[in-house]
């Protein structure tokens, strides 16, 4: 198989995963709320609890790929192994039992708490797999580049057409229109993880065996750059939430622009593509750590023109798209610095914990994103926000302060940390040693 097509077959993995959690991230609550039965304040006590739930989960799941030894390599083998159960627990999540309330909502929690496992299951390896596919520093940023355009094309895809399958399977019956169109992408993403399975091949192994490493040992293999790098994954997906949910409130209530609502959702998804199209090529040529900055005055620069030229379409728009090529700047880089961090504990602490990173990266991201929500919902709530009204003057305040400011703070944090990341000077060195090392553990056997 030639090279696009192994970075085709990995990055469509992340397709696979978003036409199901992206689909959660959007209408999941709305269908608890409006079609399955159940109250807001229990779909949302469900969400919190889930959360918890997940964190035990992403740890437990990092601790098993990192300790597998197979034939198939280390994360490959769940690619196969999750496809039919997530698929399989996205159409129980998405079936409506003829159980009471009590029974409704049991079946709610195990089928979510189900769903979600099966996404750590198969998501975790996804996150983890890159240094084992190719030990070449620029195919590596191609893999990470393509596997974030494949992300968003599965978040379009989503936000696309999914409410019109539900109108269309359905033909006013909603509990089946959901049903229908999940039972679709779960079926969809099962074949998908099959082909990332089938295009995929571990031909990097570790330098050091993990399989009898005791937790407290897999714990001292984390250095500092790891913990930079879940702090980045946690600022990186605040701004991402902070943006994508306060949005629609700027533009609603503090500009007037309720007709450019689908415009801006566009945008939102579409405008941060050409940065991941030529990610590689410009990571080829400079450091990671200056692309970042690179990429936090950009988006700062594309906030304060919309906050500067707020009567002016034109800034608007480009303001829009600025902050849109930063944001996923931000997001490409965090992903490609995840392969050398998982490469310096192999250098600097002989320890493979690949699983063990990517599982603290994705608690971090939760973390941050329910954080982050909650924050914003505070925010709104001290500001006297009044839903589908006029705003008062300390309202509009309040909603500029989340849109606006938050994210300057946010960026500003990610430059801090970025500041301290060390591994672009390292990375050479890193390579030859970890090469060197599994040349020795070859003629060794």
């Amino acid at each position: 198989m030639g090279k696009w097509g192994k970075r085709i077959g990995y990055g469509i993995g992340d397709l696979g995963c978003n036409l199901v959690f992206s689909t959660m991230a959007s209408y999941l609550m709305v269908f608890y709320t409006d079609v399955f039965g159940i109250t807001a304040a229990a779909a949302g006590t469900m969400m919190l609890v889930t959360k918890f739930i997940d964190a035990f989960t992403d740890t437990g799941m990092g601790l098993i790929v990192d300790r597998t030894h197979s034939k198939w390599g280390q994360g490959r083998p769940y690619f196969l192994f999750g496809a039919v159960p997530f698929a399989i627990f996205t159409f129980m999540t998405f079936y409506i039992p003829n159980l009471g309330s009590s029974g409704k909502l049991i079946w709610a929690y195990v089928t979510y708490c189900l769903l979600c496992t099966a996404y750590t299951v198969v998501n975790i390896p996804l996150n983890t797999i890159v240094p084992r596919l190719t030990s070449d520093i620029h195919e590596r940023d191609i893999l990470v580049s393509t596997r974030m355009v494949c992300a968003m094309i599965g978040t379009a895809v989503v936000m696309s057409i999914t409410a019109p399958l539900v109108q269309f399977f359905g033909q006013g019956n909603e509990a089946k229109g959901y049903l229908v169109t999940m039972t679709v992408y779960g079926i969809a993403a099962m074949c998908i993880f099959f082909v990332t399975f089938a295009s995929t091949k571990e031909v990097v192994p570790p330098t050091v065996n993990q399989q009898h490493s005791s937790l407290k040992e897999d714990f001292k293999g984390l250095t500092g750059q790891a913990w930079i790098l879940f702090l980045l994954n946690l600022f990186c997906f605040s701004l991402y939430v902070v943006r994508s949910t306060t949005v629609i409130y700027y533009f609603k209530y503090n500009l007037g622009r309720t007709d450019w609502l689908s415009l801006v959702g566009i945008l939102g998804i579409l405008s941060g593509l050409p940065m991941l199209l030529v990610l590689p090529a410009l990571e080829k040529r400079y450091s990671k750590r200056s692309l970042m900055f690179f990429s936090v005055i950009l988006y700062i620069a594309g906030d304060l023109l919309i906050f500067i030229g707020k009567n002016s379409a034109a800034c608007l728009l480009g303001g829009l798209v600025i902050t849109g090529l930063g944001i996923y700047g931000i997001f490409g880089i965090t992903f490609a610095m995840q392969p050398d961090v998982i490469d310096y504990s192999e250098y600097k602490k002989n320890a493979s914990v690949a699983g063990l990173i990517a599982a603290f990266q994705g608690f971090f991201v939760k973390g941050g994103m329910g954080l982050t929500s909650f924050v914003i919902g505070a925010f709104l709530k001290n500001g006297g926000y009044v839903a589908n009204a006029d705003q008062t003057a300390k309202a509009l305040s309040y909603i500029e302060i989340c849109f606006i400011w938050i994210p300057v703070v946010l960026c500003a944090l990610i430059a801090v940390l970025t500041y301290f990341y060390k591994l672009d000077s390292v990375r050479d060195e890193m390579t030859r040693e970890l090469e060197a090392r599994r040349g020795k553990l070859q003629n060794e056997m």
